[in-house]
């Protein structure tokens, strides 16, 4: 008797039952930057977030997109969000995780790096609910510039315990935070800000104009720029006030993006909102910088999660798959392929838990850490979100047609992967931010080139490619080369960290192609002298 016409063959398993976290790059940075008692709990994390019932979370998170409900019944404005309940156990586990603001109130050395650990676990389960994770934990340093503020609701932002729903702030077990800075008419130019703030005589101010893209605008607090007397300043605003009345947030629309569908994205209007300032007047953007600089590290760190979900779908598919007379993954092309992905995946996963490591101890008093921090993060920010779209799409590529239907999860991870490299300053933002660093920021500079230092010798095309760099630096009009700096900035420092920590095999493929000029203008370039089965095979989840 024939075959069944229906019969499944040569068609991969799922990807189920793995370890998110059995990551080799991943860990061994976990452990270098000072969180390798993090081990087990990421672990764990990792387990939870390979099993089938998560995953279907996200898949129904995306789906089922969040709704805007303006009115009750009766007329009554509410200007509530409602999100699928799949949403809300993604939510759980972030923040249950201490993904949002919990590494605040932990006195370990290495919090922040075990909580970037975590979150680039989860993310690769689903990245649009991060984004309120994320702004939960950036906001913390920026409340800290108003102390009795950052005492009533710091306890709150830092808990472990997800309590969704709009009611008194102090009345709940734990807060979720977000931020509104552009505006139609300025965008990333927030200083043409046109949304006004009026003093009132108890000290609070009323704010009236419009928010252009506020996202998670179901969160319990806001930090917003606004126009004072005084100039463009910072300002805390509650949805519900401390009297348990809802603050005026009239949610006009939810924008209909091209991905990151399960979160919510807004336009708020201000009409009488009741704000509490933070920092001093015309200091607007000097207070909240403290919230994008974390937000940016989230942007860094997210980016390379998206990566690595995308390398291993694409790994997991060449292994179990077979064409042209054996499996996928031993076909010399394919094996380069990934090999190529596998190295620029690792470069961004070191970056990323570098500059981890960097506010960890920055935070705790090492100034020329968080003088590095100040260039690096936006130096990464710049070049490793511009490299994950590449990235994953030629990842989905190696799935072929597969790759291309929403089942197998790439489509989302390929709408996903440009959102980091256009919120919180988009590539130019950033590339003008490093520029004015420079100029303004000898210590960020000296840090930088110290870092760079540690691997001097090392590698010849890493020395070269490093004077080079000097030697660019030393231009006298850099805005119109901008990019090309920030760029090789980038490539330098990751080739410097792979030199230093990396594998040989990932090393000598990194500065033979990234450094050494010697790489095509398409992944699976690697020169013939690179060891791709060994680059693979690191790259296999255990």
């Amino acid at each position: 008797m024939s075959a069944s016409t229906h019969d499944v063959v040569n068609q991969p398993p799922p990807l189920v039952g793995h370890d998110i976290a059995a990551d080799a790059a991943l860990l061994d940075a976990v452990a270098r930057e000072g969180a390798g008692w993090a081990s087990d709990d990421l672990h764990r994390l990792g387990k939870l977030g390979g099993q089938p019932e998560p995953q279907r979370w996200a898949d129904e998170a995306n789906r089922h997109e969040p709704r805007l409900l303006t009115h009750d019944r009766y007329g009554h404005r509410t200007d509530e969000v409602e999100f699928h309940p799949s949403w809300h156990r993604l939510m759980d586990v972030a923040v249950s995780e201490g993904l949002a603001g919990a590494a605040w109130a932990d006195p370990r050395p290495g919090a922040h790096v075990a909580r970037a650990a975590a979150l680039y676990t989860w993310s690769q389960v689903e990245a649009g609910h991060i984004c309120p994770v994320s702004m939960t934990y950036a906001v913390v340093p920026a409340l800290r510039h108003d102390g009795g503020l950052a005492a009533a609701y710091e306890p709150l932002l830092t808990s472990r315990v997800y309590d969704p729903g709009l009611r008194t702030p102090q009345a709940k077990r734990g807060l979720l935070a977000g931020m509104g800075m552009t505006e139609k008419q300025g965008g990333s130019d927030v200083r043409a800000n046109s949304t006004t703030a009026t003093p009132d005589p108890d000290g609070t101010y009323r704010l009236r104009g419009h928010k252009w893209f506020t996202s998670a605008p179901m969160c319990d607090l806001f930090l917003v720029l606004a126009q004072a007397p005084g100039g463009l300043t910072c300002f805390l605003v509650p949805r519900v006030l401390p009297d348990g009345t809802r603050n005026t947030f009239r949610i006009q629309r939810l924008k209909d993006k091209l991905g990151n569908r399960s979160n919510a994205s807004s336009e708020p209007e201000f009409d009488g909102t009741v704000a509490w300032r933070i920092g001093d007047e015309g200091h607007g953007v000097r207070t909240i910088i403290d919230m994008v600089a974390m937000t940016r590290l989230d942007c860094v760190t997210g980016s390379a999660s998206g990566m690595r979900a995308a390398l291993v779908q694409a790994v997991h598919h060449a292994r179990h798959r077979s064409a042209f007379g054996g499996p996928l993954i031993a076909k010399p092309l394919m094996r380069n392929v990934l090999a190529d992905l596998a190295v620029e995946t690792e470069a961004a996963t070191a970056l990323a838990l570098r500059l981890a490591g960097a506010v960890d101890r920055g935070v705790r008093g090492d100034a020329a850490e968080r003088a590095f921090g100040r260039l690096a993060i936006a130096v990464g920010k710049f070049w490793v979100c511009k490299r994950q779209p590449a990235v994953v799409g030629e990842a989905l590529e190696c799935l072929g047609g597969n790759g291309y239907v929403e089942d197998s999860g790439l489509p989302r991870l390929y709408r996903d992967a440009p959102l980091n490299s256009i919120w919180e300053g988009s590539g130019n933002v950033q590339a003008l931010d490093v520029l004015r660093a420079l100029r303004r920021e000898p210590a960020a500079l000296a840090a930088f080139r110290a870092e760079v230092a540690t691997a001097a010798g090392a590698d010849r095309r890493l020395d070269t490619a490093a004077a080079e760099l000097v030697a660019l630096l030393s231009g006298d009009d850099l805005e119109a080369q901008a990019r090309r700096v920030v760029e090789r900035m980038a490539v330098v420092l990751q080739g410097a960290l792979l030199v230093r920590h990396a594998p040989a095999a990932v090393a000598d493929a990194f500065c033979a192609t990234r450094l050494g000029g010697d790489w095509g203008h398409t992944f699976g370039t690697l020169p013939p002298a690179a060891d791709t089965t060994a680059l693979v095979e690191r790259a296999l989840p255990a």
